[in-house]
């Protein structure tokens, strides 16, 4: 199957923080445009093509690399506050004033502050895998975790491990939606190198510590917010959206039982559909 989004040409665009590449596909005269962040060690490459194009038949939809990720220059943050000036850089360069933003998994640490710092640009949000960073207690990912997150060359199993469901059909969909991803990767390779990385892990690390986390500033947000996860998320336990939904009266929360942290995938389909109806 040719999917819509591995067709876009991929763009670039000079920025104060850096020259950014990106991908503008999708419903053209929807406004705002939907802008995606992506996860720890993702690029626009990335992204399942099954997902972008659900978003994109009724979306305009915006994927880039952020300051020093894949194919963009520049320096990567080592805290979520720059990665989210980052955010802002990119929009100014395209001269876009207001936005949806949807993040996943660091790229939803990076939405909060998107949202809480320039809220003038943000319509609403979507939260996907992801935390408010500075729960008290929170519980600490086990040393399998983080052995398959900072593994020097990720291969399938990494990824079956960190981000699907641990059961027999939560593999199956996890391997063909990496196998959709083959389309683009085979060919950029796209890489987030050692040291992006790592500042990007500082970042993380810093937000769920408290350092500039949105825990305590989530009754700001007057935009609707979207926050999903799976139940079984090793990376970022589903308790983090619970706690975004006690904290904000603006939060929709959706939870998937047989997934974990990259349920937006293998439900492609059905949370694509949940998450127009939320934009609409």
């Amino acid at each position: 199957m040719t999917y819509i989004s591995d067709t876009v040409e991929t763009l670039k665009i000079k920025g104060n923080l850096a020259t950014y590449a990106y991908r503008d596909f999708g419903a053209k005269s929807s406004e705002p445009p939907l802008v995606l962040l992506q996860r720890f060690r993702g690029t626009i490459d990335h992204w399942d093509p099954a997902f972008l194009d659900v978003l994109a038949s009724e979306r305009r939809v915006i994927i880039f690399d952020n300051a020093g990720v894949g194919a963009s220059t520049g320096e990567v943050p080592d805290t979520i506050t720059a990665a989210a000036e980052g955010v802002m850089d990119f929009l100014k360069a395209l001269k876009i004033e207001k936005v949806d933003v949807l993040g996943w998994s660091m790229g939803g640490m990076t939405a909060l502050l998107t949202t809480l710092n320039n809220p003038a640009a943000v319509r609403r949000t979507l939260v996907l895998g992801s935390t408010p960073g500075g729960l008290p207690d929170p519980k600490e990912p086990d040393q399998r975790v983080f052995d398959a997150m900072t593994a020097p060359d990720p291969d399938d199993e990494n990824y079956i491990f960190l981000f699907f469901g641990n059961h027999e059909e939560g593999r199956r969909l996890g391997i063909e939606s990496l196998r959709r991803l083959d389309t683009r990767l085979l060919k950029s390779k796209a890489v987030v190198t050692p040291e992006a990385w790592g500042n990007q892990l500082q970042a993380c690390m810093s937000f769920m510590g408290g350092k500039d986390a949105a825990l305590d500033r989530l009754d700001e947000i007057q935009v609707p917010i979207l926050v999903a996860n799976g139940a079984h998320d090793v990376m970022v336990p589903s308790e983090h959206s619970f706690e975004m939904a006690k904290r904000s009266k603006n939060v929709t929360t959706v939870i998937y039982g047989d997934d974990g942290h990259g349920f937006l995938f293998p439900h492609y389909e059905d949370f694509g559909k949940i998450a127009l109806d939320f934009l609409r």
